[in-house]
């Protein structure tokens, strides 16, 4: 199993509760440049760590927000495409049902590709919905525009005898000729976010990576979706690295310590939800079954615990967000226990996409994380899940 650092980049002091939204009609006038600058270069140098310590790299974007300032995910992605030696770089991801030139989406990552010598990891998003206006696009037929993008994509990176013709139902070109040529062939490895059935079944057949997000031990049911699209396709039943799940960890070497540090992570849950009314819910973007279910739960956001407990994601306690698998907190052996526990409950993973920085965490805290999650943590993991694979092998030859 692979472990990826990950952190929203976000600019924490436009989080005061003046601010009733922190997205989308916030002024940038609550952003010093002087100290985003300061937290560019930190988060810059946490992934380089990252990177030399033997752990993958998760970077996403997001849009005038100051929960995640990282509008361009290809800036930071073609930086480290450079600067770093082996880890894999993820963007988990590219909105590209916003993004109104695909084209040009498929000739950024191309490039990224190749400087990196091939360690990209190509990650489709659909967008959230409250960046929707922002792209200039109505959230009505978004997964439509969203496919037909990835089909662009990968078609503009794997056409390489010249231009084609591009007439489509959402974007037309007369002439499409991506330069760079891709460093992986026929394209970079290709991941997409989930929750529905029928979207998790789109990505089952296509046999790519399925990522899921805070989504706790809710996960194991998404992760059976795409079990049981490969069983109904005739195919052979998915591996774990077709499966990836994001989660925030808060580890120190005291426990007490630990909790501090999840203290000040947890303000990115308590934060997030913080949307302007007008622009959390675009006509279109849910579908009716969705829209349903968020007016029965009053507004309130969460999963069910393995104890049947509800767990509000944005306000609960950070014990009961760690019951129910959305942060590991704690020592290394607290937290490497947690998350073996948390695999074994989904039925296995091949990549655990750990948010190692968050909120008003500082840069030093952040180093320290990364260091115990790579030395501690990875190694032991690790040996876990060689363990389980080589026992479930043994269990079906003998079966």
């Amino acid at each position: 199993m692979r472990i990826y650092h990950f952190s929203e980049q976000p600019c924490p002091e436009a989080w005061g509760e003046q601010n009733a939204s922190l997205r989308v009609n916030l002024a940038s006038r609550n952003c010093d440049p002087r100290a985003m600058a300061e937290h560019y270069h930190h988060r810059l140098d946490e992934w380089l760590l990252a990177d030399e310590l033997g752990l993958d790299i998760m970077i996403n974007e997001h849009h005038a927000t100051a929960t995640c300032a990282t509008p361009v995910a290809a800036v930071p992605l073609a930086i480290l495409a450079r600067q770093t030696k082996r880890a894999r770089l993820l963007t988990l991801g590219y909105p590209i049902a916003n993004r109104l030139d695909p084209v040009r989406v498929a000739e950024e990552l191309a490039m990224i590709d190749v400087i990196s010598r091939g360690r990209l990891e190509m990650g489709f998003v659909r967008g959230v919905p409250y960046e929707v206006p922002l792209s200039q696009r109505s959230a009505v037929g978004q997964m439509g525009r969203f496919w037909e993008a990835h089909d662009l994509i990968l078609k503009a990176m794997t056409s390489i005898d010249g231009p084609f013709d591009w007439q489509g139902e959402h974007f037309q070109y007369r002439n499409v000729n991506v330069w760079p040529r891709v460093y992986q062939q026929p394209h970079p490895p290709v991941w997409i976010t989930g929750r529905s059935p029928q979207n998790i079944r789109e990505i089952a057949e296509r046999g790519y990576v399925l990522g899921t997000f805070l989504s706790g031990f809710h996960t194991k049911g998404l992760f059976d979706q795409y079990r049981r699209a490969c069983a109904e396709l005739a195919r052979p039943a998915p591996a774990p690295e077709r499966f990836s799940y994001l989660g925030i960890v808060a580890i120190a070497e005291d426990a007490k310590e630990a909790m501090r540090r999840a203290e000040l992570m947890v303000g990115y849950l308590r934060t997030s939800g913080r949307v302007a009314e007008p622009f959390s819910t675009p006509p279109g973007y849910f579908s009716l079954a969705d829209a349903t279910k968020m007016v029965k739960a009053r507004g309130k956001r969460g999963i069910t615990a393995r104890d049947g407990k509800f767990v509000d994601t944005h306000h609960g306690a950070i014990a009961d967000l760690v019951k129910a698998g959305i942060m590991f907190v704690g020592t290394p052996d607290e937290v490497t226990s947690q998350i073996n526990d948390f695999v074994d409950s989904v039925g296995g993973l091949g990549h655990l996409l750990l948010m190692g920085h968050a909120g008003h965490l500082s840069h030093a805290d952040a180093m320290d994380q990364i260091a115990l999650v790579a030395r501690e943590v990875l190694p032991r993991v690790q040996r876990q899940r060689s363990s389980a694979d080589l026992a479930q092998s043994s269990r079906a030859a003998s079966g």
